[in-house]
């Protein structure tokens, strides 16, 4: 699965990156170097420039809540449980396929956590587990695929902006090999070249799954960072700086 991740990029320079054309980035967000499910994060999403517009859609950059509501769901809370959608089953899932059929994002992030269960026990008898931050050897932008909702708050009235919820969820995969023995499961990437088809709100759906692709092999390092990012109350670069792997750990 995909749980914590960071995301420390300018909405300037994920608007040049991924050639946004629509900023809809009210205020800049906070660099978040642990972010955890119910969090706001960038998206990158195409969309009409309104409702009522015959115009194609553009490229657009927001910020959504990270864990998807189902349009048609009673309780938002049910985001809480939604921030990873498997590959093997999105099209077919209730709550993912007409999300997965049209409304399709990007989601920027520095890099991504993982946690391994090593030979040291906690004093309640289970292994300890340590994370590692997992990023492209280039340092560049890792862009996860993900899906997003709109969901609309029945308790709100129409003239209140707040009414529409807008929410996502990351993509997973078998993680690549070098990977695995960390987790089994990753976050599904897309290649620059596979942008424009993979946020086209009419593309075939036939044709999607293949625009995904776990990371090229070797494309992705993995180290060690400290504890302290299981707590999701520590933020801060220094999340991201490597430590030594106690051989105990191993």
């Amino acid at each position: 699965m995909c749980g914590r991740y960071a995301s420390s990029r300018r909405p300037e320079d994920l608007i040049e990156e991924f050639e946004v054309v629509d900023n809809r980035v009210a205020a800049p967000l906070e660099p978040d170097y642990n972010v955890a499910p119910t969090k706001e994060v960038y998206a990158v999403v195409e969309r009409p420039p309104s409702r009522e517009s015959e115009e194609p859609p553009q490229r657009q950059l927001r910020v959504l809540r990270w864990g998807l509501v189902p349009s048609w769901a009673k309780d938002p809370s049910i985001g809480n449980r939604m921030i990873n959608a498997r590959m093997e089953t999105v099209a077919e899932k209730p709550a993912y396929k007409r999300a997965f059929a049209k409304r399709r994002c990007l989601l920027p992030a520095d890099g991504y956590f993982e946690w391994y269960p090593t030979a040291q026990l906690t004093k309640a008898g289970k292994p300890r587990k340590q994370p590692f931050f997992i990023r492209p050897r280039d340092h560049g932008t890792l862009a996860m695929a993900g899906l997003y909702e709109i969901w609309r708050d029945p308790t709100r009235d129409d003239d209140d902006p707040e009414r529409f919820r807008w929410t996502c969820t990351v993509l997973t995969t078998q993680a690549e090999d070098s990977l695995g023995h960390i987790h089994d499961r990753m976050p599904m990437m897309v290649e620059p070249e596979r942008w424009t088809q993979w946020l086209d709100p009419e593309a075939p759906q036939g044709s999607l799954l293949d625009l995904l692709v776990p990371a090229a092999p070797g494309g992705l390092e993995a180290y060690p960072v400290s504890t302290l990012v299981s707590n999701v109350k520590n933020n801060g670069p220094e999340l991201l700086e490597p430590i030594p792997l106690d051989e105990g750990l191993e």
